[in-house]
């Protein structure tokens, strides 16, 4: 039976490139269904398309293949992979840290081959498309039964290139946490669990008062967006268990002046 593959990338919709993609994976495993999670990661984002796509093959079948198209290296020496992980997830992505949130999540690697077969790549593969020539049909070709030897030859797992998240800074009743994410409603997801607030002693705080390089903010903690008029901040647990900052019906990271990477401050608030 085929598997279904878990498909993420920076592609954008405006061009061909992502339809062309689930054409090559249609023509080698007609069968399996192609869950299209994201597109629009931003160009070159390698730790948020790797995040995306390690929280979204939790919600996943079991045997599903995720495929990973962030890829500003493509044409150059870095390698072209597939992993199989300890849980038994097959990822299919270059070799630049972008599977390694996934299979940390899920493990660890249990075996990583370099994507080279002539049997699995398409010929001649474009220097500067490896999405269509390479990684699309890696997927295609396990989604269809084939056993990752198929692919290449083994890569030892040690050789991989990880990406990490950064801890936030946690001491007593202030916490130092870098936005990893803005999503389309300007909401920011920061670095930080509920688990760095107990450990701040801030868990039980009403409100939080927020701090970045140019704006000061205090912000209920909430647990629905409602909970706020418009206009407003919060504080939230967001669906995949991460600190955010909103702004109810307007744009919390426009307001606050901060994208992915700035550092925020968090104390109770006053």
């Amino acid at each position: 039976m085929s598997k279904p593959v878990v498909f993420v990338s920076d592609l954008g919709l405006r061009d061909e490139f992502v339809g062309v993609c689930h054409a090559v994976i249609a023509r080698i495993s007609p069968g399996s269904m192609v869950i299209d999670i994201s597109h629009g990661i931003p160009p070159h984002d390698i730790r948020t398309g790797g995040m995306v796509l390690a929280e979204s093959l939790r919600f996943a079948p079991a045997d599903a293949v995720g495929l990973a198209v962030i890829d500003p290296g493509v044409g150059t020496d870095r390698l072209a992979i597939a992993v199989q992980t300890a849980s038994g997830h097959q990822l299919v992505g270059p070799d630049n840290g972008v599977l390694s949130l996934a299979w940390a999540a899920d493990g660890g690697v249990q075996r990583a081959v370099s994507i080279t077969s002539p049997d699995v790549v398409l010929q001649p593969i474009s220097s500067v498309f490896h999405g269509r020539d390479v990684f699309a049909p890696a997927a295609a070709h396990l989604a269809a039964g084939a056993d990752l030897a198929a692919l290449g030859p083994d890569v030892p797992a040690a050789d991989l290139i990880e990406v990490h998240l950064a801890e936030p800074d946690v001491e007593h009743g202030k916490i130092g946490g870098e936005v990893l994410d803005v999503d389309r409603f300007g909401n920011v997801r920061l670095n930080v669990r509920p688990s760095h607030l107990a450990a701040a002693g801030l868990a039980e705080a009403a409100a939080v008062h927020i701090a970045t390089l140019g704006q000061e903010a205090d912000a209920p903690r909430i647990s629905t967006y409602g909970s706020v008029g418009v206009g407003q901040y919060g504080v939230i647990v967001d669906a995949w268990e991460w600190i955010a900052i909103i702004r109810y019906e307007a744009n919390a990271a426009a307001d606050l002046g901060v994208q992915s990477g700035d550092v925020v401050w968090l104390t109770a608030a006053d």
